[in-house]
């Protein structure tokens, strides 16, 4: 179903990823840290829909659509080297280090900080060239605010 958004989000291209890809690839990844810890709750789809409609301003359903399919595309991508390429390639710097601090409120939703979100994080941030002060000041300012 995703297999040609797969393609196109994996293969080298020097353009940026239209909107709706680039919405649908962020909000996968976003699925993909909260399924990490084999618990993919409640509370962490509610604060990626949060997440989602704060960030792209989108109502109640179109969140909920967008998480629906995010949670199939993150089932069907590639690993998340390539997966996490292609956003780096398509996103700012700037936008980069805010899709860490969305990653880091996905995995601070359900209270508890599991070694398996915190490692892919890690990697998520050196895949997508964020330094480690960057997320972790990110990580802080979640931290701070929950």
């Amino acid at each position: 179903m995703f297999a040609d958004f797969i393609k196109r989000l994996t293969q080298p291209n020097d353009e940026a990823l239209p909107d709706e890809d680039a919405r649908l690839a962020l909000t996968a990844l976003l699925v993909r840290i909260a399924r990490s810890d084999n618990d993919y709750s409640e509370r962490e789809k509610a604060r990626i829909d949060q997440i989602t409609a704060r960030r792209y301003n989108l109502g109640p359903g179109a969140t909920s659509a967008l998480r629906t399919e995010a949670e199939a595309l993150e089932a069907e991508a590639p690993d998340t080297v390539r997966f996490t390429r292609a956003i780096k390639d398509a996103v700012p710097y700037e936008e980069r280090c805010a899709v860490i601090r969305a990653l880091w409120e996905v995995v601070l939703a359900d209270g508890a900080r599991a070694q398996e979100e915190d490692a892919l994080v890690r990697m998520v941030s050196n895949f997508l060239g964020v330094s480690d002060r960057d997320s972790a000041l990110a990580r802080q300012a979640v931290d701070g605010s929950a």
